[in-house]
């Protein structure tokens, strides 16, 4: 019994020795190890941390400077982890040259300047221009900075290769026509907008939001989706969300004349749930594009478009032509000699319908292949949906849902 109760003491003592060895590998607890991981970190957060105080206090003096007006969109980021993940995700390169829209008192702006070779930033209102400038000139960064005062849907932007932007809502859509649709030649566009607009703006086929818009984007353009931003980043506090958005221009665009697909796509998503035979074979669809087809035998020519899209007379103009549109088109369906030439249109554009198999889907459902496909059975039967007589169709109203 002795020799048993001896063994029995050394093999405890020596497991004994063992557990004590065993702790000095053991893991820290999340404490400790968060303890020493800030140790480790204060170098190298110290100078962060006092560039963001500063940057605060400049914000606070240059908000307090100034009235910032809601109904212009005038909403200024204030989160430096928001500001910092969107130049993050934004892919800048050194040697780019980057295009900001609406800059505002110049928060993102600085962080641009940090990685980028040169920022154009277009500013429509003198009072921010004035803020921007000095802390522009505070950081030392004025060679780097070529700032334009003016409205961004009207000026003509110089070269740039991408695009970083909290844009201000109410301009969204006809901004985004302008950077996509226009003469620029830009690697990407990461935009800071609202956040039920770019959840629309990535709506695929079947998505109750899906539309025109993005449509219409989608042919030109790759959207992905970046991040959500809270209200409560930004001063003064919006009443929704925002989100931020990537655009990717495609390198290969579909060969399609772009106011005829405009014009097709505003006319099927006028009532995206109706089925198409539904909406083409109504007496007044059928009228409005009898007379645009008469008036147009020929393909039409390359279409430029133009760089001040949203200029207001510009608008104005376009309604005022819709408006003698709508009256062409009631002369036609009042005109009783029409009555045997719009039957026989209808009977064409069933037939059209019926032979690509579309005549009971909804554009809702369509992907941009099949509405390119629809688009180009009806053009080779002479239907035409742009009248040419009223020259270019403007991007920026077909995208904008509330037209």
């Amino acid at each position: 019994m002795f020799n048993i109760a001896k063994s029995l003491s050394q093999i405890f003592a020596k497991e004994i020795q063992k557990s004590k060895s065993l702790r000095l590998f053991a893991t820290r607890s999340n404490r400790h190890y968060n303890l020493f991981k800030k140790n480790d970190e204060d170098d190298y957060t110290k100078a962060k941390k006092q560039r963001n105080l500063k940057e605060n206090k400049e914000e606070e003096n240059g908000h307090r400077s100034i009235h910032l007006h809601k109904s212009r969109g005038q909403h200024i980021l204030t989160n430096p982890r928001v500001l910092d993940a969107i130049v993050s995700k934004a892919d800048i390169k050194p040697t780019d040259t980057v295009l900001e829209i609406g800059p505002g008192t110049g928060n993102l702006t600085l962080r641009l300047l940090e990685v980028a070779k040169k920022v154009i930033s277009v500013e429509i209102d003198k009072r921010m221009i004035e803020i921007l400038n000095k802390r522009v000139s505070e950081h030392g960064f004025e060679d780097k900075i070529n700032v334009i005062s003016g409205d961004a849907l009207k000026a003509e932007f110089p070269q740039f290769d991408i695009v970083v932007a909290n844009i201000p809502y109410g301009i969204s859509s006809p901004l985004i026509a302008k950077l996509v649709f226009g003469d620029y030649s830009f690697r990407s566009a990461t935009l800071l907008m609202q956040k039920e607009f770019v959840r629309r703006l990535l709506a695929k086929p079947g998505d109750s939001e899906f539309n025109r818009l993005a449509v219409n984007v989608k042919l030109v353009a790759d959207a992905k989706f970046v991040m959500d931003v809270s209200k409560r980043d930004f001063v003064p506090c919006p009443r929704v969300d925002s989100s931020v958005v990537k655009l990717t221009p495609k390198d290969e665009v579909p060969d399609v004349n772009l106011n005829e697909w405009l014009a097709f796509t505003r006319a099927c998503f006028s009532k995206k749930n109706k089925t198409l035979g539904a909406t083409f074979k109504q007496k007044r669809k059928v009228a409005e594009l009898l007379r645009r087809s008469q008036l147009t035998n020929e393909p039409e020519e390359t279409v430029m478009i133009a760089s001040d899209k949203g200029d207001t007379d510009e608008r104005i103009e376009q309604i005022d032509e819709e408006k003698d549109q709508e009256s062409d088109v009631e002369e036609y369906m009042s005109d009783s000699s029409l009555g045997t030439e719009m039957s026989l249109f209808k009977d064409k554009i069933v037939e059209v319908l019926k032979a690509g198999g579309f005549e009971d889907k909804r554009p809702s459902k369509l992907s941009n292949e099949e509405l390119l496909c629809l688009l180009s059975l009806f053009n080779r039967s002479g239907i035409r949906f742009h009248d040419s007589r009223h020259g270019n169709v403007d991007p920026g109203v077909v995208l904008d849902e509330s037209f």
